[in-house]
């Protein structure tokens, strides 16, 4: 197979990925040592737990030595301390039953990247899950990926490249040039799957491939603001040609690039004029509120597009540096969130194609919080 590059954090990673092709039904499956040995250490990656703790966690009815031996495929523990482990790592028996569906390979982080290794180890893991059950429920469903990739959007070297090329993206995909209100459901209505994951604060996203599928994952910690600037950052990434750029000029494209899809140049043109030698706070708030995008992120924008000069902009950077969180500085007063996966296994049981215990193992949910979430949509 051959190999998948992905970039995370902002930054260049080897990712090598491959997809297995799923399987509709798990019954009557033996437990595995491997696939147990897998499905184990996966979710103790996720959880961020070192084999002594979870052997703590469980009670301490297994040993750190048993656990080992457990991830090594050495042996396969009796059903009460399987239990037990479940409990521990908050999944479900069957969880360990499941075969791996997709396969992920070695990541390497640039030397400047801060993020341990464990939470490295945990965001993968947690991808690899998500695109397991997301891509059964639509395996069941029969729905297929079709994700439209445009014609190469070369960059070139000039900054102002990036109008073009959102320009020809929007004629493309045959979409308006109008503000997003839902960055999330925008991506996912391009048929890229969408994974909000708690990760450290020095992690922000990541975008990849797996076969022909797009994957973009951000931190769901950060402001909502934030999160939208991310996925529109990583849809750069996966759509913008960027040639022979420097790396430090690539991140600042893909910046460039979520900050006119967040706030395209007619918009931004309408609220604040064609120049300005000063731009109030109360302006700015306005606009983070109306077009969910960071007071930062929108006099970048106006610096981009020259309706503020390079002073008026370092004036304004000086100003904000003591508050680079916005606090006091408003939020979005739009929604931020896709219910698709949620509708798709809700689908799942409406057509009696699965049990409410199987979807709600597939969302990840106690059948409890499942079934009310269900009845609550009659």
């Amino acid at each position: 197979m051959k190999p998948i590059k992905a970039l995370y954090n902002f930054s260049f990673v080897a990712y090598t990925c491959f997809i297995i092709p799923l399987q509709t039904s798990y019954s009557n499956q033996p437990i595995m040592n491997e696939t147990f040995a897998l499905r184990l250490k996966s979710a103790r990656s996720q959880a961020k737990l070192s084999m002594r703790e979870l052997a703590e966690k469980a009670g301490n009815v297994v040993t750190f030595n048993s656990i080992k031996k457990y991830e090594d495929g050495l042996m396969t523990p009796e059903p009460t301390t399987m239990i037990a482990l479940a409990n521990a790592l908050g999944v479900k028996v069957e969880y360990f039953m499941r075969p791996i569906k997709v396969e992920l390979g070695n990541v390497d982080f640039r030397k400047k990247a801060s993020l341990r290794a464990k939470d490295i180890i945990a965001i993968k893991e947690q991808i690899r899950d998500f695109l397991e059950r997301y891509l059964e429920v639509e395996e069941i469903l029969g729905i297929t990926h079709r994700f439209q990739k445009p014609q190469p959007l070369p960059l070139g070297q000039s900054p102002m490249q990036v109008e073009k090329a959102v320009y020809l993206l929007q004629n493309q995909w045959g979409i308006s040039g109008n503000p997003i209100p839902n960055v999330v459901e925008f991506l996912e209505g391009l048929n890229i799957k969408v994974l909000l994951i708690d990760a450290p604060s020095n992690f922000h996203g990541l975008s990849t491939w797996v076969g022909e599928i797009p994957v973009i994952v951000i931190n769901q910690n950060d402001s909502v603001e934030r999160r939208r600037f991310t996925g529109l950052h990583e849809l750069g990434h996966l759509v913008l040609d960027f040639g022979e750029l420097e790396e430090s000029e690539l991140e600042k494209r893909c910046h460039q690039f979520a900050g006119a899809m967040l706030l395209p140049a007619k918009v931004i043109k309408s609220e604040l004029g064609e120049y300005r030698t000063f731009v109030s706070f109360g302006e700015l708030v306005a606009l983070k509120e109306k077009y969910g995008i960071s007071v930062q992120a929108a006099m970048s924008r106006a610096k981009q597009l020259e309706i503020i000069n390079a002073y008026t902009f370092k004036v304004f950077c000086m100003s904000i540096a003591s508050n680079r969180r916005e606090e006091n500085l408003g939020s979005f007063k739009g929604e931020e969130k896709s219910y698709r996966f949620e509708n798709l296994l809700f689908r799942l049981v409406s057509e009696d194609l699965v049990s409410i215990s199987k979807a709600a193992n597939l969302g990840n949910m106690k059948v409890a919080e499942f079934r009310d979430k269900l009845d609550a949509q009659a």
